[in-house]
């Protein structure tokens, strides 16, 4: 009897000791998630001839997805989403090491590919051989209504034209952090009236159904097309749904992020 008595109490013991380390583990997520969230912008780019809006749907209580954008002249708009490797808490700190690189980047004005080639060089020395960091970093014209970006990794940019064609910009260099000294190429996009330019992580087109059957990219074209006629930040919430109904699950398997930009 005594040991059965003293195996219970051992037990609540340890239950109590897990319940503690997991509330501390809680309170620790909590506190990264409103670290994080100061580091996104808090508002939508507003110029005039564009309609512009960017979300993260994250998976856990911190992502690995990430956005920027910064007003570099009164025209120009510098534009960022990118996509760390994993989740949760160290792919989080990997996008809190791109903002403040990327940002000083701006600052100093460097050309998208030389911004790219330099952070990739700062990652190489910085992270572990199997954290890397895919994105997609360019300047947005308003005068002149063109994109000029660099791709390192990333899923290729949906460009949806006036009449409804669609097509991914199929343009890019290796991942961010993955060898020193890549080179990385500038690439460029001309925005007539009424197109329309995604930029998305890869949590959007491998959103998976109980199938395991993917959203795909043909599915996203679809219905960035047929939503185009909506302002930029329902046509976000127009994709979520979609999306939601394909999978049957409010929640993604991974980080999705969406950056819409209109021309008007």
């Amino acid at each position: 009897m005594l040991a059965s008595q003293v195996a219970i109490i051992i037990e609540k013991a340890e239950l109590y000791e897990e319940l503690v380390e997991k509330k501390r583990i809680q309170a620790q997520l909590e506190i990264a998630r409103e670290v994080q969230l100061e580091l996104l912008p808090g508002n939508d780019p507003e110029f005039k001839g564009f309609d512009m809006s960017a979300y993260v749907f994250p998976t856990e209580q911190v992502s690995g997805d990430y956005y920027d954008w910064v007003s570099v002249l009164d025209d120009q708009v510098a534009i960022i989403v990118a996509d760390a490797v994993g989740k949760g808490i160290p792919a989080a700190l990997l996008m809190a090491f791109l903002r403040a690189s990327m940002r000083a980047g701006v600052q100093i004005g460097y050309a998208p590919h030389i911004a790219f080639s330099k952070v990739g060089n700062l990652l190489w020395d910085s992270v572990e051989a199997h954290q890397f960091i895919t994105a997609i970093y360019g300047i947005l014209d308003i005068t002149n209504r063109t994109f000029v970006y660099s791709n390192a990794g990333h899923n290729p940019p949906l460009l949806v034209r006036k009449n409804r064609e669609c097509r991914f910009v199929e343009y890019g260099d290796m991942a961010l952090g993955m060898f020193r000294n890549t080179p990385y190429h500038q690439h460029f996009i001309r925005l007539e009236k009424e197109d329309v330019l995604v930029l998305y992580t890869d949590g959007i087109t491998e959103a998976a159904n109980t199938d395991d059957e993917e959203y795909g990219q043909d599915r996203f074209a679809r219905r960035v097309s047929d939503g185009v006629h909506l302002p930029a930040k329902e046509m976000i919430e127009f994709i979520r749904q979609d999306i939601a109904v394909f999978t049957e699950r409010t929640a993604l398997d991974d980080d999705a992020t969406l950056f819409i930009i209109k021309a008007l």
